[in-house]
């Protein structure tokens, strides 16, 4: 035999000898490693970690809450220039091998026989998802047998497509990108259908090495990388010449972009936020649940603005207290910014971005608060400033933008009229500014705070809420978590006591001076009104529609302190919120916004307690119903109580105030529902009423004469007939309040400091809060046509002496109309004697105290 044949044969046997090796250490690891091999069939229902996502009832994003941002993308959604441009980088033979490339393998081996290095090499898009799903990222031959075993037995359970899917949704793409679809929007704020063939190489390049070749944080790398993409696609045919040149010439735009969010709600984003962890636990940053909301949109847009514009409106209102910071532009910094009217030549157009890269540094730890942004003094003239505004660039402030910033020396005290720009600015100064028309002004921060709360009275849903200025400079909620005075706006709670007591609204008080010495009140009390004047003997409807303090003392006085704070828990107030003492009648008590509107929604449903929440629906990933909400209606048609005298306080049904168990702050739980999937649509549930009929349409008619000619007049600009409230000031002007309603909307404002201080001067709840109330109901009740509660058939209109509230004789001119239940009408005659006045008993004006 010669040589030739005997090296052959030799060869031969080598090489079988080898294979055989080979086929039986794989068989041998496959039998080792196989009983540990993953179930595949989890990968058909696979659970991809999808942030919490939170909606208003008209759909659009209120927040988002997850470390993952991904937004999961079909196979059939994908873009064909996507595919390949992820199939050009990662794996351009996966539509040919079966989950494993042998020559990509072998590429591998070869690699470490050459170094002696094991490096990552060889890995197919199936074995990837074998790894991502399935293993860790250690380096072992161990592993990476498990990893090719994994691929050939994911390959025959899923198809080439749904493998695909799996993988663009699962890669991390860098920026707490996850999956495709969510890189897409991230990195150019667009969904993945509308990216350009440039984009899609540029994010096909990331899953590689998503930190080093991350356009945000290595822009050059990025963008050799997209190049190289593009170049893969190029050879292998997925474009043409022109295709390719025509990306390789586009300037890459990657920036980072937060989800869309179509509305401002963060203060409600973090109210169910927090519901959805207590309910879910951590499960709700990734388990994909949505959450619909009660909120409408038009109308949160309509609260942010109000809140905003009334506490900026206020701090002007108090001076400007000076600049946030100040740093030395004069040793690096030319005012080339100043506006000459003529073009900058080259050296000057060099400086001006050499300064306006500094001011960008100057002001880039600073964020927008409230809208309000942060800006840089370049150059003052002698009535106007140069100014860089982070995020636009340079803008010129005029005098009318600049002149309101009188300094702030004390409480109620400001400083003189400004004569010129410096006597408010210096350059170098950081301040902040506001846009205003089509310009900008001057503006601050303000210290102090407020809330909005807005309500669907017929059935308690959450139509806006505004916590404060805004929600990344401070978290308090001061919608739900701030309980202070109400001061009168809870007059109308103890108007309804003694109504239900046999009262009218033309029972008589002396609105006179006294002192109490109350022991429940340890000191001596001598309280007086607002105005510190004295009317004399006043009728309750009178008294209520102008705030009369001494009136309303008396009231409660007639009435009882203890009958009074136990019929206002009817309207939701606990306990410990509601003092058994002559200043309940001042509203010395505590309560939120949220506990205010939800009391002064028994007003705008008839007589209905309703309880306030603003989950209405949750849904699963797949989207399936977990939560629909079936809050109680106010159902005046449904009710069998009729119009009668309400229960006594004793019987009456009780609500309780959604507060925690402290008493300190209302439950979230409280005002969600019970969070349990309906097996079918459940009945209809109605609100208990709380208060009669009767009772309310009076109450009401009384807090029409608020807006219409008392301390509420100014909402009479809103040009509606059917607005009901009730301003509320405390003591020192610390609280300044108003609730106000129709039967469509119920919504409460609060102003006030987070430390209570005085407002100031003139700071009560028709100066503070008030406007704020206007701006929003004008937007909030637009297109909405007026509408009030009918008026009960049982009341019986009779003409009265004005100043006594007794009937006026037949034929006597004068006097005025007044509504009265049955039985309650006055049974005695005013005397035509000018000036005299009756103390007689329940048949008309009640005695004087």
């Amino acid at each position: 035999m010669t040589l030739p044949i005997r090296l052959l044969r030799f060869f031969l046997a080598s090489g079988f000898a080898l294979l055989t090796a080979a086929v039986v250490v794989l068989a041998a690891a496959y039998l080792y490693i196989a009983p540990d091999l993953p179930p595949i069939e989890q990968l058909k229902d696979v659970q991809l970690q999808v942030p919490l996502r939170i909606y208003s009832a008209d759909g659009e994003l209120m927040g988002e809450f997850g470390e993952q941002r991904r937004k999961p993308v079909h196979y059939d959604e994908l873009p064909q220039a996507v595919i390949d441009a992820i199939l050009a980088t990662e794996d351009d033979r996966f539509f040919e091998h079966p989950g494993v490339d042998y020559q990509g393998l072998l590429r591998a081996a070869f690699e470490l026989a050459r170094t002696g290095e094991k490096r990552q090499g060889g890995s197919t898009i199936t074995m990837q998802v074998a790894r991502n799903f399935f293993l860790s990222r250690e380096k072992t031959y161990l592993r990476k047998l498990t990893e090719i075993f994994l691929a050939l037995k994911i390959e025959r359970y899923l198809s080439k497509q749904e493998i695909l899917e799996l993988y663009l949704n699962k890669i991390y793409f860098g920026q707490r990108a996850y999956g495709v679809g969510a890189a897409a929007e991230i990195y150019y704020g667009l969904p993945i259908d509308q990216l350009s063939l440039a984009q899609v190489a540029m994010i096909a390049g990331l899953p590689k090495a998503p930190s080093s070749n991350n356009p945000i944080s290595n822009p050059q790398r990025a963008l050799q990388r997209r190049d190289h993409v593009l170049g893969r696609m190029y050879v292998l045919g997925y474009i043409d010449s022109s295709q390719y040149q025509a990306a390789l010439r586009e300037p890459d735009n990657a920036s980072l972009h937060s989800a869309t969010i179509g509305v401002e709600a963060n203060y409600v984003a973090e109210m169910v936020r927090a519901y959805m962890i207590d309910h879910y636990g951590d499960a709700a940053y990734h388990a994909g649940y949505s959450v619909v909301t009660t909120l409408d949109s038009r109308r949160q847009r309509a609260a942010t603005d109000a809140l905003r514009h009334d506490l900026l409106a206020y701090d002007r209102r108090h001076g400007y207290r000076g600049a946030e910071a100040h740093v030395d532009l004069s040793a690096k910094t030319s005012a080339v910014l100043r506006s000459t009217g003529q073009a900058p030549t080259e050296q000057q157009s060099t400086e001006q971005q050499s300064n306006e890269q500094r001011y960008r540094d100057l002001l880039k730890a600073r964020s927008t608060i409230g809208g309000l942004k942060p800006a840089l003094v370049t150059a003052l003239g002698e009535r106007s400033a140069q100014l860089y505004v982070q995020g636009v660039g340079p803008v010129e402030l005029d005098w009318k933008a600049i002149s309101w910033a009188r300094r702030a020396i004390a409480e109620n005290v400001l400083g003189p009229e400004l004569k010129n720009a410096a006597d408010a600015l210096k350059v170098g100064d950081i301040v902040r500014v506001s846009p205003e028309g089509d310009g900008w002004t001057l503006a601050q921060v303000p210290q102090v705070s407020g809330a909005l709360v807005s309500l669907r009275p017929s059935d308690g849903a959450l139509q806006a809420l505004v916590g404060g200025f805004d929600f990344f400079a401070s978290k308090f909620n001061r919608a739900i978590q701030a309980r202070r005075q109400p001061g009168s706006s809870f007059k109308p709670f103890v108007y309804s006591a003694a109504l239900a007591k046999g009262y009218t609204l033309a029972s008589v008080f002396n609105d006179a001076p006294v002192v109490f010495d109350d022991a429940s009140l340890e000191t001596t009390w001598r309280p007086e009104n607002y105005s510190g004047k004295f009317y004399g003997p006043t009728r309750m409807r009178e008294a209520l529609t102008h705030s009369r303090n001494l009136v309303s003392i008396r009231l409660l006085q007639a009435i009882g302190p203890h009958y009074a704070a136990d019929y206002v828990r009817r309207f939701g107030f606990g306990p410990g919120q509601v003092p058994k003492d002559l200043s309940l009648a001042l509203g010395s008590g505590s309560a939120t916004p949220m506990e205010m509107a939800r009391a002064y929604s028994v007003w705008a449903n008839g007589g209905f307690y309703v309880e306030p929440y603003f989950i209405d629906e949750i849904k699963d990933a797949d989207g399936n119903t977990l939560f629909k909400a079936n809050p109680p209606l106010a159902c005046p048609e449904c009710d069998e109580t009729g119009s009668g005298v309400p229960d006594t306080p004793d019987t009456a049904q009780q609500p309780q105030a959604a507060q925690a168990d402290d008493g300190s702050a209302p439950a979230v739980e409280a005002i969600v529902g019970d969070a349990q999937a309906p097996s079918q649509p459940p009945p209809p549930v109605y609100a208990p009423r709380v208060v009669d009929y009767d009772n309310v349409y009076l109450m009401t008619s009384m807090m029409k004469d608020v807006i219409r000619r008392g301390t509420g007049r100014r909402a009479m600009a809103l040009g509606r007939d059917d607005l009901a409230g009730k301003t509320g000031t405390t003591n020192d002007q610390r609280d300044a309040w108003f609730c106000g309603f129709n039967t469509s909307l119920v919504t409460t404002v609060w102003v006030g400091f987070d430390q209570v201080q005085p407002l100031g001067f003139g700071e009560t709840g028709g100066r503070a809060a008030l406007p704020m109330w206007i701006e929003y109901m004008k937007t909030a009740l637009q297109d909405v046509p007026s509408s009030s509660l009918p008026q009960p058939p049982d009341l019986v209109t009779v003409r009265i002496d004005a100043k006594t509230g007794l009937r006026l004789p037949p034929g006597q001119a004068g006097g005025l109309f007044e509504m009265f239940r049955p039985g309650e009408v006055p049974q005695r005659f005013s005397e035509p004697t000018r000036g005299r006045v009756h103390a007689p008993g329940r048949d008309s004006g009640e005695p004087l105290f």
